[in-house]
């Protein structure tokens, strides 16, 4: 499923954390003609504050779209959650550098049940750190604001961050990796985020709030990237 992502054009990975909480089901049946994936933050109340989306959560919206699903897991402990959400029905399961010594197995971990691995950098992350664990992973998801918090504003070191890691990868020849945005993103910021080399956006209230979906996102998906 996560081969038929397009490449050719700005990735939209919608999170559900902005969707009516009440009403997901029709919020994903409202958005899926639009989203290319949707985004599910898993936040466990110490790796980041507050409680967020759960296993049997995703178990009981998979089948209401043909979408891949990407785990973002905002938490202390992921080795014990890997598998259930796996079984739930994850596409992507993203884990986050600041693990340490443990990120390596856990993107293992995660290459061994089947499904795609994805490494999050927080903003006062080295970038240089991810060097280590490029091979074999599919996805890099630069944190533009702090975490675990919605609604506030971009870093201004967001977009000097992904022009930095965009040059590693190519250094790395890991152009394969697919880099996304997420955190502060707003009509004036994705542009600025696109041309510093963002693959992909996580859009929150950008797309569940808009008026005007569709116009809004034929917008997004002719954003022109970075010049080569």
């Amino acid at each position: 499923m996560y081969n038929s992502l397009p490449t050719d054009r700005l990735l939209l990975d919608f999170s559900l954390w902005s969707a009516d909480l009440t009403r997901l089901a029709e919020e994903i049946q409202r958005t899926a003609p639009y989203a290319d994936l949707y985004h599910l933050d898993v936040a466990d109340a110490h790796f980041v504050p507050g409680l967020l989306f759960f296993p049997d959560l995703v178990a009981a919206l998979r089948p209401l779209t043909v979408r891949p699903f990407h785990v973002h897991l905002m938490a202390d402990q992921p080795a014990r959650l890997i598998d259930d959400f796996v079984a739930a029905g994850a596409d992507i399961l993203t884990v986050h550098l600041e693990l340490g010594p443990s990120v390596a197995d856990r993107l293992h971990q995660i290459r061994d049940a089947g499904c795609r691995a994805g490494l999050a950098v927080a903003l006062e992350t080295p970038i240089e750190d991810v060097r280590h664990y490029l091979q074999g992973l599919d996805v890099i998801v630069m944190m533009g604001t702090a975490l675990g918090i919605k609604g506030v504003g971009l870093s201004p070191d967001a977009a000097p961050r992904l022009r930095a890691m965009r040059a590693l990868l190519k250094a790395a020849e890991a152009t394969h990796v697919r880099l996304l945005a997420d955190g502060g993103i707003r009509p004036q910021t994705v542009p600025v985020l696109r041309a510093a080399g963002a693959d992909g956006i996580v859009p929150g209230s950008l797309v569940f709030k808009s008026e005007a979906l569709a116009e809004t996102v034929a917008w997004l998906r002719r954003l022109e990237g970075p010049p080569e």
